[in-house]
């Protein structure tokens, strides 16, 4: 059924990790240059293909858990204390994912001190998560607004007052081994080293099939969900009540799934929105909302750099787009925007309303079909959709809140109660 639908396994990964960092200038590529980092000390360190390809995968997501622009800005400038809490929430996040599942409990570990380890260096998983922690460690220090072959002497030297105590001495001298290298400096701060890390980075011969791709939508529901109680059943809802419109309107089997992986995949460009907004109790400024509107081209920027998962993109991104081109971020028109984007539409204003929010409380049925209706009688929405959803409403209202309600359950059973028992 959907032997045609494959990504590398490279290629999304760098995406995702890509999206991860976009919140601020400040930690742009921070996880791909902790990769490339950790990929080079790792292939100097003699570990094998598959130690490598798990500590570049551990490396482009280490900071998956901190689920906030504001957590993540913090942990890069050093004002965290307890730094446990996104290292236990990174290995929840990645070890229910098959294709990476190895490399959660180095992402647990890549804050763990050297002298806290009671195992040997050459113990496997020490050894990655020790390569890990001295890579996060050398770029973090690294200061962007000054040219890197200016800072790399202090960069190596900085290492020095690391090792025996935080990093084991031999990762501290196998980095210092290849951080003679001005090349290593050079491509580490290279505006290629997305591309140099696709080409010939560990995973770039590795392609992944539909299931594979299929099981990282539990992984996107939690880093754009999961952020805020408000919004943390959002895109589960909707890639329910859309797949649901789309069934009645005669997609096929494969399209419904595809479909369903955009309705989880929509909100992605929401990672560089504060919390602060997206919590906010009350309507948005319009300085507030101008930043609010980035988000879907963020989305569309995202998805479509993965090679397969372009019709995914354009579904997703297209949710805030009108018939009659005063949406955004692209002000399509009606022949510009496909059925899955009219259809993801509707089931994103649909379920947004059905929902409780910071500034109200969920609307009824009725509401619910003024608002939809006046706007399709307007030419902002497509009318087939809108009818289609209240001639099914009760069905679909159903699959969206039984998908909400195991998004809950999910939620409560893998993060909140054993978070709860990490820490006792």
């Amino acid at each position: 059924m959907h032997e045609n639908v494959s990504v590398n396994l490279g290629n999304l990964l760098l995406s995702i990790s890509d999206a991860l960092d976009l919140i601020d200038p400040t930690l742009a590529a921070h996880q791909q240059r902790t990769a490339f980092i950790c990929w080079e000390v790792g292939r100097a360190a003699g570990l094998s293909e598959q130690d490598t390809q798990q500590l570049f995968s551990a490396a482009l997501l280490h900071d998956i858990g901190a689920l906030t622009p504001e957590e993540k800005i913090s942990i890069h400038n050093n004002e965290v204390e307890n730094l446990e809490t996104h290292c236990v929430f990174g290995n929840l996040i990645v070890e229910d994912v098959p294709a990476i599942k190895d490399s959660a409990q180095i992402i647990r570990h890549h804050h763990r001190k050297w002298a806290d380890w009671g195992e040997p260096i050459d113990t496997p998983l020490v050894l990655k998560s020790q390569i890990l922690v001295l890579s996060d460690l050398v770029e973090r220090s690294l200061k962007r607004n000054k040219y890197i072959l200016h800072q790399s002497d202090e960069l190596i030297s900085g290492t020095d007052a690391l090792s025996g105590t935080t990093i084991h001495p031999l990762v501290v001298d196998i980095f210092k081994e290849v951080a003679q290298r001005e090349e290593f400096w050079l491509d580490l701060t290279s505006s290629r080293l997305y591309s140099l890390l696709l080409n010939f980075g560990p995973f770039r011969k590795v392609d992944i099939d539909f299931e594979n791709i299929f099981s990282f939508t539990d992984l996107f529901r939690v880093i754009i969900d999961f952020r805020s109680h408000f919004t943390a059943t959002h895109s589960s809802g909707i890639a329910a009540s859309a797949v649901a419109m789309a069934g009645s309107l005669g997609f096929t089997e494969a399209e419904l799934a595809l479909i369903g992986i955009a309705g989880y995949l929509h909100d992605l460009g929401k990672l560089v929105i504060p919390n602060s907004i997206l919590e906010k109790p009350g309507s948005l400024n319009k300085n507030e909302y101008a930043i609010m509107k980035q988000h879907t081209y963020f989305t569309y920027m995202i998805l479509n750099t993965i090679s397969g998962l372009e019709q995914i993109a354009e579904w997703g991104a297209y949710h805030h787009e009108k018939l009659d081109g005063t949406g955004y971020p692209f002000h399509f028109s009606t022949k510009e925007i496909p059925l899955g984007s009219r259809i993801l539409a509707i089931a994103d204003i649909f379920t947004a309303l059905a929902e409780d929010r910071p500034y109200r409380k969920r609307l009824g049925k009725a509401e619910i079909k003024d608002i939809l209706l006046d706007m399709a009688n307007d030419g902002k929405l497509d009318k087939k959709v809108v009818k289609t959803l209240f001639d099914n409403y009760d069905e679909i209202t159903k699959q969206m809140q039984d998908a909400q309600t195991a998004a809950m359950e999910f939620y409560e059973q893998r993060f909140s109660k054993r978070t709860k028992e990490s820490f006792g």
